[in-house]
């Protein structure tokens, strides 16, 4: 989810993690599209959420950061 904040110069995104079974926020960012906003959405993220994770993303290059593909046939 992206906004900004004055003007649109200054863009902030919210990166949220849930957990899908409880609907709980177990991680939040908040700031740039990049790839050190993803690693601090990771960072973010309790130990055992970054063991046993499953993302579903738009296939964004910067993900491949923190995450592990494991789709196949792409």
């Amino acid at each position: 989810m992206g906004s900004f904040v004055n003007d649109k110069v200054n863009k902030q995104w919210v990166w949220l993690a849930l957990d899908i079974a409880t609907r709980e926020i177990v991680g939040v960012y908040v700031g740039a599209r990049s790839e050190y906003g993803v690693r601090q959405l990771g960072h973010s993220l309790p130990g055992v959420y970054r063991q046993c994770a499953i993302a579903y993303t738009d296939f964004w290059d910067a993900y491949g950061c923190i995450l592990q593909r494991s789709v196949t046939g792409q």
